[in-house]
């Protein structure tokens, strides 16, 4: 009896919380404890396995089912296969159109050495600057879509432009497939996954703008972070085993370098990330060892990719790289390494959030754009009506709840059990769990002020809500605090969860199954004569050397359509090109002819372009139009009380050049127009006769 006693003592000592510095010892000591399960009935693998194949079929045929339906969507909005080159080209706009169109030069170079090397050391863009293309606009998703296209031989088999969207819409694919993985891994279901996709595309709008601009770095960036959630989701499973363990390292290693790659802001989003894992390091809710070694992943990715980026110091001083190696060798880098973009970024957030006020157009303008304000009631109300937001809010209730108690239990002293039943209902106690609410909750306190990160929000709301109302354990959860007696708690648990998942999808099947088929069946058309004739025009008259301004939006048109070089961009890291942008929009201003023909021939400008949409601009909200905005930066508006009004004795520029008379006929001459733009020609030898 004595012998078994201290048997029964010794087993009760090993199941106490382990020291770290015995962390070793006590690895090996649970390995060692650990009973050898027997061998599992036939029955039993065969049901493990069947219900595997089919979650993973189910989740690549989502994803396939989803880059296809995309495929489908698009060639009925712009009728694509209809089109001649140039009006598909059209459609691609802003700094979609930049991108693009050095996919296309990549295609033109002799190799594929000598394109990188045109790309790195581009004159052919921006008149009077030289330019790291490749490092500037993160192009090196149009450098693999370009080996691809060549090396795989489809140059033989289809155009280059099918090529290229069919890859950002495989990755969307893919992009569905990992949130169907990250719920199914957190909830024990695929029936999660099936509802993360659902909500996904019922709710595109706010999930993705893929519809809008597909080669946007997010498009390329964002299904890699999938993956690389889904692979951190399974590493922090407490019950992994040593393969699954690895494999979800090597993914998330290699998905998070990539994503580093695609996508210049990806840092940005990585140390939100990184903060969530620092909490639930900071409570001891998850061993250290694994939070360290994604830290690595991070320290890694960030020094591969800098010596890859072309020594790109935004990585080198980003908040990823502060909080994850220590904050004094963040403070020395920062006063060797030189970088302005943190600058601007903190610049704009003293702004949105009313803490300073500025008349500067660049900052202003930024502040307009509409991804750039508050979401809309209209956002709210969509995910309200496809049902999304309203679970998502009761699971992240119960999630965050059960955290705490989590947490207090710590506090006090508590230790954690090394198995949670479903009989327990302690949702709160599972490492994912707690990564994935402290992340969500990050992403969407940012979202609630900027609109456009809905798009990084939106697709984890999805991907939570789904999990939650799959899982038992939140029921069980849940039936805990409210104590219920009447029916058991456990057999309620599986029974909702099962069964209100059903009723959600067999409700969304019927609202708005009819609504994704009917957007399939139209036709649409996307039908822009006026700048076709505008870009026919240039390939046509104008010389090969020509310089052309304009709005940077219809510059980025002009490069992909024409290649004819421009004076700016669509691209606002470089304060170069945003000073450019600045001036360049002093055409829709009240300045002099001579100040305007000042400013175009610093840039050794050819040709003027007028749109008539910027200078008659009515429908944005006033304040916000560029004219308004510039006559603020000029002083020729009051837009605070105690400034004084600057009277402009000239007229607005884009108006007064039209009408054809002296001084402006004497600086520009007028070579083409139609309903929508106005070209001149900046005069070399001007002439003052009236």
């Amino acid at each position: 009896m004595a012998e078994e006693e201290g048997a029964v003592i010794e087993l009760r000592q090993r199941k106490k919380p382990k020291s770290s510095e015995n962390k070793e010892s006590a690895k090996e000591e649970k390995i060692n404890d650990t009973p050898i399960p027997e061998r599992a009935p036939k029955y039993v693998l065969f049901q493990r396995f069947a219900k595997i194949f089919i979650g993973c079929l189910a989740a690549v045929t989502s994803g396939m089912m989803y880059a296809l339906y995309l495929s489908a969507y698009h060639e009925r909005k712009f009728w694509f296969s209809n089109r001649q080159e140039l009006e598909r080209e059209i459609t691609f706009q802003g700094d979609s159109a930049i991108y693009y169109s050095y996919y296309k030069d990549m295609l033109k170079a002799p190799s594929f050495e000598r394109g990188v090397y045109e790309l790195t050391h581009n004159n052919k863009t921006v008149s009077l600057k030289t330019i790291n293309a490749v490092q500037q606009m993160s192009l090196y998703p149009e450098l693999i879509a370009s080996v691809l296209y060549q090396a795989t031989g489809s140059n033989e088999i289809i155009e280059p432009v099918y090529f290229y969207i069919g890859i950002v819409f495989g990755l969307q694919g893919i992009y569905v497939t990992a949130l169907f993985v990250t719920s199914w891994l957190m909830s024990g279901t695929w029936l999660a996954g099936m509802l993360t996709v659902a909500w996904f595309i019922i709710n595109r709008v706010d999930t993705t703008r893929i519809e809008y601009s597909i080669p946007l770095r997010e498009n390329w960036a964002l299904p890699y972070f999938a993956c690389q959630v889904a692979a951190l989701t399974g590493y922090l499973k407490s019950n992994l085993n040593t393969y699954g363990e690895r494999f979800c390292y090597l993914l998330m290693s290699a998905s998070t370098y990539t994503f580093m790659m695609m996508w210049e802001y990806s840092h940005y989003l990585l140390f939100l990330q990184a903060i969530s894992l620092f909490l639930l390091d900071s409570f001891s809710l998850e061993q250290s060892d694994k939070v360290h070694e994604v830290y690595k992943i991070y320290i890694f990715s960030l020094f591969l990719g800098y010596l890859l980026q072309f020594e790109n110091s935004a990585l080198l001083v980003s908040p990823l790289l502060s909080l994850v190696v220590a904050l004094m060798l963040a403070k020395c880098l920062q006063m060797f390494v030189p970088h302005k973009e943190h600058g601007h970024m903190l610049k704009f957030l003293e702004v949105k959030f009313g803490l300073n006020m500025t008349k500067n157009f660049t900052m202003n303008w930024l502040l307009c754009q509409e991804s750039l304000q508050a979401p809309s009631r209209a956002f709210f109300l969509r995910l309200t009506q496809s049902s999304v937001l309203p679970f998502y809010t009761l699971v992240l209730i119960i999630c965050f709840f059960s955290m705490l108690q989590v947490i207090f239990r710590r506090i006090n002293g508590k230790s954690l059990k090394e198995t949670v039943t479903l009989e327990d209902g302690r949702i709160g106690e599972r490492p994912e769990i707690i990564y994935h609410v402290i992340h969500t909750i990050l992403l969407g306190s940012l979202a609630m002020v900027i609109e456009g990160l809905k798009y990084l929000w939106t697709p984890y709301v999805c991907m939570l809500a789904a999990f939650g109302v799959c899982s038992p354990e939140l029921w069980m959860t849940l039936f805990k605090w409210l104590r219920l007696r009447t029916v058991h708690p456990v057999l309620l648990a599986l029974i909702l969860s099962m069964a209100v998942p059903t009723i959600i999808g067999l409700s969304l099947w019927k609202e708005f199954f009819p609504r994704l088929m009917t957007e399939l069946t139209e036709l649409q058309e996307f039908y822009d004569p006026d700048t076709v004739e505008l870009m026919t025009w240039i390939k046509r008259q104008a010389p090969v050397a020509a310089v052309f301004a304009g709005s940077p939006q219809l510059m980025g048109a002009i490069k992909l359509c024409t290649g004819w070089m421009v004076t700016s961009l669509p691209l606002y890291n470089d304060d170069d090109l945003l000073k450019r942008n600045e001036n360049i929009y002093q055409i829709y201003s009240k300045r002099s002819a001579e100040d305007i023909y000042k400013i175009l021939t610093s840039y050794k400008t050819n040709y003027l372009i007028v749109e008539d949409a910027i200078c008659n601009e009515v429908g944005t909200t006033r304040g916000c139009r560029v004219k308004d905005l510039l006559d603020i930066a000029n002083g020729h508006v009051v837009c605070e009380e105690g400034d004084k009004l600057t009277y402009s004795k000239y007229g607005r520029f884009c108006h007064e050049v039209k009408i054809n008379y002296s001084p402006y006929v004497n600086y520009f001459t007028r070579v083409y127009w139609n309903r929508s733009y106005f070209v001149y020609k900046i005069n070399t030898v001007i002439s003052f006769q009236s």
